[in-house]
């Protein structure tokens, strides 16, 4: 309903002016606020939001907030951001609201169908039969999260409470979507006409392709349950039936429509391009983690996310179940999640005839020119820039980046990528300099320089005399700068999370984050978010490198190299001293995190 049943003002209302990214939202049931909030005035950027503004994992479409409180708002918005996802369920004022005008409407409806000439009857119940016993495997997840508090790393933030959808598989599991898990500190599931709740575990987390796996150690809970069974790819047009616990209701929904495309999405979650499901059932708040459901009753996909944007409607996505075997097997495999590989390097379509000719290619052959290579990525050992990448496995490779998909349909060649398991191996055939190579590639999993998720571990930091030092990470900048982190962050921090690549596999972004002010940093104060380039002269690779410098220096004086050729200057000696001092008046703990003591 959100976004829709809400005011009966109908289609303006339901844009709920995305700031300019509030595209796909995730739908655990965080997406509380925007119920009553000023009308959408169209914004040019909105557009733009499609397809940019997937990174925002906290399924956070809040509506715009005056402009100039909005630095302000938004703080907050953080913090209380998906209570409001549960809470809203349960908020005396949204539910009315979105009953009313829907009642009676709703109530016509059910009179009329019941019109229906009785030879009709049959049939219905018999599809009512089918689809039934599977809907009993759908159960609401509750979950308390603690965020980590990344402005503040030695702390955490309030928790807060949601509740989503998910439904049980196989060999004693549930699964639901990783966003509506993460950070949790409990979770517990419900099912269909049961009054208890039963604690679960979490298995496994899947960030990139936004599902997660729990178990539940009690019993009573997997008595009459048949699991539900999974159906191949659906079709175009082939119906589908969402189901799941959304708001507006405490008890289970069911919405339904039709596949209205297939291809390679942006997974806001996990900021991973995979193969996934549009559909036009509604997917509001609260349904993630539920079930899709073809007309046999089999299960087709998870709903994820929906696409809340003023010039889109009925727009939902699904997690397909290529997609959801895959983090299957790769949990049965190796006990663990290990993510979906990718082809580390950057390319570029191949559709102009000149390009192509210069190239050296044939005018029979087609395929992709590769801009960069990932130094960390095992293909950085064959492939060079400039190379045509013209088939993968066997597959040919179009030249604008697409292979043939079932009947007629093509689909992005990072598909066929994804398909396949970390440490397994793929044929890939290159032409350099006109001559044709293969190469057997060993597939692994992106590393970022900046990375989108800290998998559930605190963030680390560092401080001295005042000074914190810590990781950049998306969770970070979000954190620092909102959910309109890619237009509000510093411009060079922006440029490394866009386009650099890691050159090692423990290469990290250190940052100073801030500085504690204190008589030993006079003047330093205002250094925000500007990354530290060498210690003494050294180069800094990591933070626990810069950590190890620090304390083991015993020259007169600490020498920070700071982006923006700033220097920072202290004396070894008294700067050690102060810290002390800095960190019981602040409260701080320790002065650096867990994982740089080991």
């Amino acid at each position: 309903m959100d976004g829709h049943g809400n005011a009966s003002g109908g289609k303006r209302k339901r844009g709920r002016k995305p700031k300019p990214r509030a595209p796909d939202s995730l739908d655990n049931n965080h997406n509380h606020h925007h119920h009553h909030h000023a009308a959408p005035s169209s914004s040019p950027l909105a557009n733009a939001a499609g397809a940019t503004a997937s990174d925002s994992p906290d399924p956070e479409p809040v509506s715009s907030s005056p402009a100039p409180r909005r630095r302000v708002r938004k703080s907050r918005r953080v913090r209380n951001e998906p209570p409001s996802e549960a809470d809203a369920a349960h908020s005396p004022s949204p539910p009315p609201r979105r009953g009313g005008p829907k009642g009676a409407p709703n109530g016509g409806l059910v009179v009329k169908m019941m019109d229906v000439p009785a030879s009709v009857e049959p049939l219905r119940w018999d599809e009512v039969v089918k689809v039934v016993p599977s809907m009993d495997a759908v159960v609401k997840v509750f979950c308390v999260h603690t965020e980590p508090n990344f402005s503040l790393p030695w702390q955490r933030k309030r928790q807060y409470s949601s509740s989503s959808s998910g439904f049980i598989i196989g060999g004693r599991r549930v699964l639901t979507n990783a966003h509506s898990v993460e950070h949790h500190t409990q979770v517990k599931v419900k099912k269909r006409g049961s009054d208890t709740k039963y604690l679960a575990t979490v298995l496994a987390i899947g960030t990139e392709c936004d599902i997660a796996m729990l178990t539940v150690e009690d019993d009573e809970f997997w008595k009459g349950v048949s699991p539900v069974e999974f159906g191949s790819l659906p079709a175009l047009q082939d119906a589908v039936t969402v189901v799941g616990y959304p708001i507006g209701g405490d008890t289970i929904s069911v919405t339904s429509g039709v596949v209205s495309r297939i291809e390679i999405l942006s997974y806001v979650h996990g900021s991973t391009e995979l193969v996934g499901l549009q559909i036009d059932a509604a997917i509001n708040s609260g349904n993630s983690g539920g079930p899709a459901f073809n007309d046999k009753g089999k299960c087709v996909g998870i709903a994820f996310q929906s696409l809340k944007h003023e010039d889109a409607e009925n727009i939902g996505y699904v997690i397909p179940t290529p997609v959801i075997n895959h983090f299957i097997k790769d949990y049965q495999k190796s006990g663990e999640y290990t993510g979906f590989p990718i082809l580390g390097i950057e390319w570029q379509k191949m559709e102009n005839p000149d390009l192509r000719k210069a190239m050296g290619m044939k005018s029979d052959q087609k395929g992709v020119r590769v801009r960069r290579v990932e130094p960390t990525a095992p293909e950085s050992g064959c492939l060079q820039p400039s190379d045509i990448i013209l088939s993968f496995d066997g597959i040919d490779i179009a030249n604008d980046g697409t292979v043939p998909f079932r009947h007629g349909e093509r689909i992005g060649f990072s598909y066929l990528v994804s398909q396949k398991y970390t440490g397994e191996k793929a044929r890939v055939k290159v032409l350099r300099n006109s001559k044709i190579h293969e190469f057997n590639i060993k597939l692994a999993t992106h590393k970022r320089l900046i990375p989108a998720h800290i998998k559930g571990r605190p963030p680390s930091y560092y401080i001295v005399a005042g000074f914190v030092f810590t990781v950049v990470s998306v969770p970070y900048l979000r954190s620092e700068y909102g959910k309109d982190y890619e237009y509000d962050a510093p411009v060079k921090l922006l440029d490394k999370h866009m386009h650099a690549m890691a050159q090692s596999p423990d290469e990290q972004l250190v940052v100073v984050s801030q500085v504690l002010v204190s008589d030993i940093n006079i003047g330093y104060e205002d250094i925000v978010n500007i990354q530290v380039l060498a210690f003494n002269g050294t180069p800094v690779k990591n933070l626990k490198h810069l950590a190890t410098m620090v304390e083991e220096c015993d020259e007169a004086f600490l020498k920070f190299d700071l982006d923006y050729d700033q220097l920072v200057v202290l004396e070894t000696k008294t700067a050690k001293a102060a810290t002390q001092d800095i960190l019981t008046t602040h409260c701080i703990p320790s002065a650096m995190s867990e994982d740089l003591k080991s």
